[in-house]
């Protein structure tokens, strides 16, 4: 066996005998994507015609990673194209809603490397001839006691012992015309769960109550996502039938 060999072996046992949890990457916040100035915006109006076609995508902070998933792209923003949170049902439900004619999520071939604004994921969904696009993003934050750790943190479990830990997540959506980048409409849900931390003995453990509480904001998030929708159906989508 080399020596390389050898020290990889004996880092390998170091980090198995000092287990820690690294906390995920950051959320973005929606209305700092723009590339247009206030009065730019405020000129803005809708173009999308209903039946509406939908395109999806979930964002986040830039290199974003989580236990299970990574993110795609780099600039002011990534990409997370891997659904580790969300199910197929939870998109055929979204799917049935009216003047909704169709939900495609946005892939990395149509993505570009570089992400500095939300006008790169309009032009990912105009090839996909989509009308809407739905983001969304989460802020799941993490907290010991009283101390919190932010995105990206690592956490050693021994540190943990004895404490509750509570994880919090915020998941926040908005509808954007792909047209006009026009803005219908915003939703967003929360969720809280918390676990005594001696039952861990691993990262994956940890990392199960983040995906718990993620998946509980996500249910909570879809029938507001629907009330946003109704909303903008009541107020757009008569105009263009």
């Amino acid at each position: 066996m080399t020596v390389t060999k050898v020290l990889a072996l004996i880092c390998v046992l170091f980090l198995a005998g000092c287990a820690s949890y690294t906390t995920p990457g950051g959320t973005v916040q929606l209305s700092q994507l723009s590339d247009v100035n206030i009065n730019e915006l405020m000129l803005i109006k809708p173009a999308a015609s209903f039946p509406a076609n939908i395109s999806v995508a979930r964002i986040q902070a830039p290199g974003y990673q989580s236990c299970k998933v990574d993110s795609f792209g780099s600039g002011r923003y990534s990409v997370v194209t891997t659904r580790e949170i969300e199910s197929e049902q939870d998109f055929e439900r979204l799917s049935k809603l009216p003047q909704v004619a169709g939900i495609a999520p946005l892939n990395r071939i149509l993505l570009p490397t570089n992400l500095e604004s939300i006008k790169a994921l309009r032009e990912a969904s105009a090839r996909l001839k989509a009308d809407i696009l739905l983001i969304y993003t989460f802020d799941t934050s993490f907290h010991a006691g009283e101390q919190k750790f932010a995105p990206l943190n690592v956490i050693s479990l021994g540190f943990l012992k004895n404490k509750e830990v509570t994880v919090t997540t915020t998941v926040s959506a908005g509808f954007f015309d792909v047209r006009t980048e026009y803005l219908f409409g915003l939703s967003e849900a929360t969720a809280k769960e918390s676990k005594n931390a001696s039952v861990w003995s691993n990262s994956d453990t940890v990392d199960d109550l983040r995906v718990l509480t993620e998946k509980a904001a996500f249910q909570k998030l879809l029938p507001e996502i629907e009330k946003t929708w109704n909303g903008i159906v009541f107020q757009y989508a008569g105009k263009s039938i």
